[in-house]
């Protein structure tokens, strides 16, 4: 199944979707062919128990079973009878390998809860390590990529595929992303969005495809960085700043240049040689590409700047007004906490190499009319 974030990011639609479900009765008939065939029993020892034996490499009571018991327990399971939902369906493979996860792992599970698609029609349903080999197989699938902690279950994937008699499946191992400072298990995740701590999978402060495109992340910096991630099967860590910088070199060129002051933290400052009335200039949303657009810098006696510029500011300091010009610091005043300026505009001085450059703001400008060009 294609996974929709991507069919959003890319706007690709996919020639076929499928869902797991789609292959229930093939699974079983495949399971009753293990089970007949001595590759798979059926197993009702208690959870916590069967941990502890795969632990130490103990064989199951019912391992070698008949497989005539074994197929009577696999109807109950079936049809989801008391007894069916004591059982379990086990691969029989080697109790004494070394890795711990092919000591006869459980394929089949006896859940009485409706599936979301299915509904009641299934009582038993599959477990990833038994249908994951089986599906790729049956859909095609030339090469499983797999992320390198799923390495030591490649050999169960493997023998799956061989005793279920299907075409065999290529394995592609490659290392899975991690980021600094940065969560990325899903079941962690699944937590925030339980609680509601979060707008839900695509809230920007997630490490989703969907959370980070809302954040801004482009379709092409998002392209960029997984092809230069590579299949590498080396374990890497990442960190945010390298994609986000990506992502810069994307929309640097096509990005309208606006300036904003903080609501919370705006000083403003009185320009005593200031045009008045105001006077406004069209220019370029973008210095250096001009098919972005053009906006109109309105220029008026008061403006705002933001507070923390204002307090590395001096009596009789130069600072430069950005896009506008130099201004000397004529006064600093304080009244109950609020930080206010005044200043007078230097337009003959035009030496700007140590300056501090401040960004501004008109103080209002929903009352201004048309503009009014003037030169600076």
């Amino acid at each position: 199944c294609i996974s929709s974030a991507a069919s959003d990011v890319y706007k690709r639609q996919p020639d076929t979707v499928t869902y797991t479900s789609d292959y229930f009765a093939e699974f079983m008939k495949f399971m009753e062919k293990f089970i007949k065939e001595g590759n798979a029993y059926a197993d009702d020892t208690p959870k916590d128990l069967m941990k502890e034996e795969r632990t130490k490499g103990i064989e199951s009571k019912h391992r070698e079973d008949s497989v005539e018991d074994n197929l009577k327990h696999w109807k109950e399971m079936i049809e989801g009878t008391p007894e069916g939902q004591k059982w379990c369906i086990r691969g029989k493979l080697n109790m004494k390998d070394k890795v711990k996860c092919l000591r006869d792992p459980v394929f089949f599970r006896c859940n009485l809860t409706p599936h979301h698609r299915t509904g009641t029609k299934y009582k038993a349903y599959p477990c990833y390590d038994f249908a994951c080999p089986i599906i790729d197989s049956l859909e095609g699938v030339s090469h499983a990529m797999r992320t390198i902690e799923y390495r030591d279950r490649n050999a169960l994937y493997k023998w799956v595929q061989e005793k279920a008699g299907i075409p065999k499946t290529e394995i592609q191992d490659f290392s899975r992303l991690s980021l600094v400072n940065t969560v990325m298990s899903k079941r962690k995740l699944q937590y925030f969005v339980d609680k509601g701590l979060v707008e839900g999978w695509n809230d920007p402060r997630f490490p989703t495809v969907q959370g980070i495109m809302r954040r801004g992340l482009t379709v092409p910096a998002l392209t960029e960085f997984m092809l230069e991630q590579g299949a590498s099967q080396n374990t890497n860590l990442m960190s945010w700043d390298k994609i986000w910088s990506m992502n810069k070199k994307v929309i640097d060129p096509i990005a309208p240049r606006y300036s904003a002051i903080s609501k919370t933290a705006a000083c403003e400052l009185l320009i005593e040689n200031g045009p008045e009335p105001p006077q406004s200039l069209t220019v370029p949303l973008h210095q250096k590409n001009e098919a972005v657009g053009k906006k109109t810098l309105w220029f008026t006696k008061k403006v705002l700047i933001e507070l923390d510029d204002a307090k590395l500011l001096k009596p009789e300091e130069k600072f430069t007004l950005y896009k506008w010009g130099n201004c000397k610091v004529k006064d600093i005043k304080e009244d109950n906490g609020k930080l206010s300026l005044t200043g007078e505009l230097l337009p003959d001085d035009k030496d700007f190499k140590l300056t501090k450059k401040v960004t501004w703001i008109p103080v209002s400008y929903t009352h201004l009319t048309l503009p009014t060009n003037r030169e600076v």
